[in-house]
């Protein structure tokens, strides 16, 4: 029998693709991408492909009737929603009313948005307190992997899905309008646990609108804190969020943007950046590790502890990004962690993603970003520097995905230890960049010189378990959030006796500072003619990346080989 065709039609090459696509492969399929763009381009591109099954990890668009009607190619939706549920807000209205068990439904395209009938569902219980990108890349990414894998095998078995049938009393989803910012609304007045909520549902886009110091924003990044004052002013400022009181405390709020005009477009910041003329006699936190040890704030961007001989430092950034001011602080984190009497010091992420390297919307909102970004990449090189330098035994806790320099920072640590499942993309010229971050020296030690240049070019995600094989992770923990962290602390805490681990001591004693900072000065020497002088159209990608901007056509590093082929017999 020839191998199942497959085909992914997504709105972009997001995490969830990227993990369908890795997954797909690991089980010996060579699934080809297709990223909507217009009706008429992705019909020809399925088409001429001659793909067997299509399936939709992340569509925002409506599938073309040319596609659904044909009965020998199936379209399958992956739809964030349990049985019977529809609409586009599946999430947001999930996180909102909070029920007890949620889950991904496969079901097949028909005219009416996601009323086909079912290939696969998968649930599971619903915690409380969860942002919609933290839920959607954790519980529901893990159930949509569990119904694609189940849509290929019925694919093979020549299955026929069933209908949806609402009067089945195990169907308890219904059809949920689209979500308005009406829907999310709240007052100052209300307490921080609903408010909290309708920013968590609206995480990521389009954001939950409000009044805040005279003006319209959208909002995003929630914390909660123990202050009062009188709901809606300003308490204080800590690094990049504010805190805002509310009807019964007060949230801390990471993450801003402007409500936009008409005509005109707007993009989330740090909420300290946004507000920054409106913060005059605000009170600034000290956040300082050096100055505040082992706090007991609520929020705490940066935090530290320590448990036997082990320093863990967790840096906790809104959507993985990095920027110049965030580096610094972590930088003078890191010297302090140094300092102190341990043995092992482990750097770890906290709920979302590890790293994605540098912030992108800072320097996209920079009076010179080319020159922004020339800060940027030398503050993340000093954060990857203090780790090269320690005396102390480095471990770094992937927990969550990671992209470009934030990968490399992982590989400055001297053991690499990841969370199962993650995505990791080791590369950076889909966004015109050479690289740096030590990437030059840390990715060939850890890889060979050959499959260095290989990730780097090919610019495609790898998988935790690739990584591994790869030799970039050393093991790789629990998928629960919870249990890896607990996992992590283990592993650093037996580095020191491990047997495994001699060789990376030994290592490490003979590792040449000198020959490390020349990898990071030629790096440097090409990262200023990519940001500063834009010789690879650094600043237009940002830009795009910044603004969302749809693709215009599918890369071709994701059209697999057969389906290349099959599109220029066509075209013959």
């Amino acid at each position: 029998m020839p191998p199942l065709k497959i085909v992914l039609l997504s709105s972009a090459f997001n995490g969830l693709t990227q993990r369908t696509w890795l997954d797909l492969r690991e089980a010996g399929y060579r699934p080809s991408v297709v990223l909507f763009t217009d009706a008429a381009s992705v019909c020809r591109q399925i088409e001429e492909s001659g793909a067997d099954l299509v399936i939709c990890p992340f569509l925002k668009d409506r599938v073309p009737e040319q596609l659904w009607r044909n009965p020998r190619r199936p379209v399958v939706i992956i739809h964030p929603g349990i049985v019977g549920d529809r609409g586009a807000s599946a999430l947001d209205w999930a996180i909102t009313r909070q029920p007890e068990r949620w889950g991904v439904t496969a079901l097949q395209a028909v005219e009416e948005m996601d009323a086909g009938p079912i290939w696969a569902t998968c649930e599971f219980d619903l915690p409380k307190g969860l942002r919609k990108s933290e839920l959607y890349n954790g519980l529901v990414s893990d159930a949509a992997i569990r119904c694609i894998r189940e849509v290929v095998e019925k694919h093979g078995d020549g299955f026929v899905p069933a209908p949806l049938d609402y009067d089945r009393p195990d169907v308890i989803g219904r059809l949920q309008p689209n979500m308005t910012q009406d829907d999310r609304s709240f007052s100052w007045h209300d307490s921080s646990g609903f408010i909290q909520r309708c920013i968590d549902a609206a995480d990521g886009q389009p954001g939950a609108l409000a009044s805040l110091a005279g003006e319209q924003f959208y909002l995003y990044d929630a914390h909660p804190d123990v202050r009062h004052g009188l709901p809606g002013e300003l308490l204080a400022v800590r690094d990049d969020a504010v805190l805002v009181a509310t009807g019964d405390a007060s949230l801390w709020i990471g993450a801003l943007r402007r409500k936009p005009k008409p005509g005109e477009q707007t993009f989330k910041r740090p909420a300290r950046h946004v507000l920054s003329n409106r913060l005059e006699g605000v009170p600034v936190l000290d956040s300082c590790l050096a100055r505040q040890p082992f706090s007991n704030e609520p929020y705490q961007p940066i935090r530290y502890r320590e448990c036997g001989h082990v320093g863990e430092l967790t840096f906790e950034f809104y959507n993985g990004a990095m920027s110049t001011e965030q580096c610094q602080r972590l930088v003078a984190a890191l010297r302090w962690a140094k300092s102190r009497d341990t043995q092992v010091l482990l750097i770890r992420g906290g709920r979302g993603s590890f790293s994605n390297g540098v912030h992108l919307n800072v320097i996209q909102a920079a009076a010179e970003p080319g020159l922004e970004a020339w800060a940027n990449i030398q503050a993340i090189d000093d954060v990857c520097l203090e780790l090269f330098s320690a005396r102390q035994l480095v471990v770094s806790g992937l927990t969550g995905n990671a992209g470009a320099g934030g990968v490399m920072l992982a590989l400055a640590a001297d053991i690499v230890l990841a969370r199962r499942d993650i995505v990791l993309n080791p590369h950076y010229a889909t966004m015109g960049l050479y690289g740096s971050e030590y990437w030059t020296y840390s990715l060939p030690r850890a890889v060979g010189p050959d499959m260095a240049w290989k990730l780097t070019q090919d610019c495609l995600p790898i998988s935790a378990l690739q990584a591994l094989r790869y030799g970039m992770v050393r093991e790789i923990g629990p998928r629960c959030p919870d249990e890896f962290g607990l996992w992590l602390l283990q592993r650093a805490n037996r580095a020191l006796l491990e047997p495994t681990y001699e060789s990376i001591r030994v290592r490490k004693a003979e590792r040449s500072l000198s020959a490390i900072q020349a990898c990071r000065e030629d790096e440097l020497a090409q990262m200023r003619r990519d940001m500063v002088d834009n010789r690879h159209g650094f600043a237009d990608k940002c830009h795009r990346f910044v603004f969302k901007h749809k693709a215009c056509r599918t890369p071709e590093r994701l059209v697999a080989p057969w389906a290349r082929a099959a599109q220029a017999q066509a075209v013959q």
